[in-house]
């Protein structure tokens, strides 16, 4: 198809994209805590108590009215008479006033008359009722206030948060035990091609184990989504057809890989243009390795033909697959984290072409240093021992060894 060599920059190529398809937010459902790792809030959640719940102490040793404790030191202690032990999970007894403390633990409840905790490290007992205290300590030192993590009625996570372990525990902490989330899309995945067996076949002469399937499946669950296997098919129209016209009433988005260049038997874009309008959106985009991506929208649905090379397929899916994903969850386009660092060796590339060249981090004498790991875009390794990739734009014609950069971890 000549729009093949009509190649869009990768940033036109999305906006393009974005621009066709319109899609309602995925529907909602109430999943149990334990379940709820990585998936997206439907709805702001507020904090329905104080966390704590009540001051308590952050350290081992004595619960003191701080100013008590003032002008200690080890040649003038303060004496402190004990007029209770605060065991774990128990409410004190005592209230606390002048010339008193108590025993308490790390997380104990802060009795009544106290302020702040001395630490175990700077007491010394003096008798059975009587101890020593040989450093001062300030009102609010060692202990922490009730609601001063959480506040009753705050904001405790918005709407749209994907939710981390940090998360989770905080939504124990006001004992919300289950939650309203997205439902993850769900996301078909073909390979297709003649050559293409799965991977507990052994492969005959000339055939190749199905790589893609799986790595493009890790990756939809890493973005979110719900990865849907929907077999091999044959690098012939009516197979291929098949499959994606298939697919679509079952999947939010399908990704194909493979089929996707000019080839003589490469059907792809032909399928999704007969299954428009609009059908195909983009055939080529300024980009190495993934050059022949196809990106169309079907019957309402976004249908990404990647490359079947599987370096090319994961990166382009991280270009292009991963943003609709987000957009059905109603999330930001998220950028991945990056680290700064100097490049080992000078890199070069065609200027109106972005290149995305994977690198190994390894610790130089001033900093961190990237290396690197060439090899074709066939080879599932470059990005097996590849730490992260640098981009050269596309105004750029490559960089220079020594040169700082920006590495996009994997």
């Amino acid at each position: 198809m000549d729009v093949f060599f009509n190649v869009l920059p990768v940033p036109a190529a999305l906006a393009k994209f974005m621009a066709h398809w319109s899609p309602e937010l995925t529907p909602t459902e109430d999943v149990v805590l334990t379940a709820a790792l990585d998936r997206v809030l439907a709805r702001t959640v507020l904090a329905g108590e104080d966390v704590p719940p009540f001051d308590r102490s952050t350290v081992d040793g004595f619960a003191v009215c701080a100013a008590d404790t003032f002008g200690a030191s080890e040649s003038l202690p303060a004496l402190l008479t004990v007029v209770e032990d605060i065991h774990m999970g128990q409410t004190p007894k005592q209230k606390l006033s002048g010339g008193e403390t108590s025993r308490i633990a790390t997380g104990g409840m802060l009795p009544p008359g106290a302020d702040a905790a001395a630490m175990v490290e700077y007491t010394e007992m003096i008798d059975d009722q009587t101890v020593a205290l040989t450093k001062p300590v300030a009102p609010g030192e060692n202990v922490i206030r009730r609601g001063e993590d959480i506040r009753s009625s705050a904001q405790l996570l918005p709407q749209g948060q994907r939710l981390r372990p940090a998360d989770i525990g905080a939504l124990a902490a006001v004992g919300q035990t289950r939650v309203l989330v997205r439902q993850a899309p769900k996301v078909g995945i073909i390979s297709t091609g003649d050559e293409i067996v799965a991977p507990d076949v052994t492969p005959a002469p000339g055939q190749i184990r199905d790589i893609n399937s799986y790595s493009l499946g890790a990756a939809v669950q890493a973005a979110g989504g719900e990865p849907l296997y929907l077999g091999l098919a044959k690098d012939e129209f009516p197979a291929v057809y098949t499959a994606v016209q298939d697919s679509l009433a079952s999947c939010d988005v399908v990704v194909l890989s493979g089929g996707s260049s000019v080839g003589a038997r490469d059907v792809a874009a032909k399928v999704l243009a007969e299954l428009g309008p609009p059908g195909v959106l983009v055939h080529g985009v300024a980009l190495r390795p993934g050059k022949p991506l196809i990106v169309a929208v079907c019957q309402g649905k976004p249908i990404f033909g990647l490359p079947g090379h599987p370096a090319s397929a994961l990166i382009t899916f991280d270009l292009f697959v991963r943003p609709a994903i987000q957009r059905l969850l109603g999330l930001n386009f998220g950028v991945k984290p990056t680290v700064r660092a100097c490049l080992t060796r000078s890199l070069a590339s065609t200027a109106g072409r972005e290149d995305h060249v994977r690198v190994r981090l390894k610790a130089g004498e001033q900093g961190l240093v990237a290396e690197p790991v060439l090899g074709k875009s066939g080879l599932i390794t470059t990005l097996v021992q590849a730490d992260g990739t640098v981009i050269i734009p596309s105004g750029h014609e490559g960089l220079s060894a020594g040169e700082e950069v920006e590495v996009y971890l994997i």
